[in-house]
């Protein structure tokens, strides 16, 4: 009689692993918040002993740091695609914003920027992570004025003052008021318009063609 004793376990390769520990650990930032990762509860994710975890991340604050800057990075590509008229690219990242979808790393963010009060490697992860993204929307601005899609003006504070406004949009995520009055739910669209001498809702326009 033939065996039926299970095949061996193949073993992981370290940054296979590693990526796999990432994961776990933003999966569990995203939903339930920073203060929730702990080396037992992605062990308990992932289905493994609290000591892998913790040969691949001695110290949970950097299994933190880094799970913050994976979804950061995952939720950048999201907001900015590489292709289309910078129009249309702004568009999408606005309406990105509008619909929701971007509601949990919303919560992510300020989750950090509460921590990063009282955790000086978390803060510094956080402002290269806010760089990044400063620098992508700074050059999808460049673009359209290159493109003359949008206004002459200084790329850079244009930058700041549309990302300024996504935080304060974002501020109010947790809020259990109705925030879905258009003074709210256009906010980061109204203020993009205006800081890039775009007609008032052009982008809305742009997001349903």
């Amino acid at each position: 009689m033939e065996s039926s004793a299970p095949p061996p376990r193949t073993r992981k390769q370290p940054e296979e692993r590693r990526e796999e520990i990432l994961a776990a650990a933003a999966s569990i930032a995203l939903e339930q918040g920073l203060e929730r990762i702990t080396l037992r509860a992605v062990a308990n994710r992932l289905g493994v002993r609290p000591g892998l975890i913790s040969h691949y991340f001695p110290a949970a604050e950097d299994l933190v740091d880094e799970a913050f800057a994976r979804a950061a990075v995952i939720e950048r590509e999201r907001f900015f695609p590489e292709y289309g008229r910078p129009i249309e690219r702004l568009a999408h990242f606005v309406g990105h914003i509008r619909s929701g979808a971007s509601l949990p790393l919303a919560r992510l963010w300020l989750n950090a920027r509460h921590l990063s009060r009282f955790t000086p490697s978390l803060d510094a992860t956080l402002t290269e992570q806010d760089a990044l993204d400063r620098s992508r929307l700074r050059s999808l601005i460049e673009d359209g004025i290159a493109s003359g899609d949008f206004a002459d003006v200084d790329a850079e504070a244009a930058s700041i003052r549309i990302l300024i406004a996504v935080d304060g949009s974002g501020s109010y995520v947790n809020s259990t008021e109705d925030l879905t009055q258009p003074a709210h739910a256009q906010f980061v669209a109204d203020v993009s318009e205006w800081i890039l001498g775009l007609a008032p809702g052009t982008l809305t326009r742009t997001i349903g063609e």
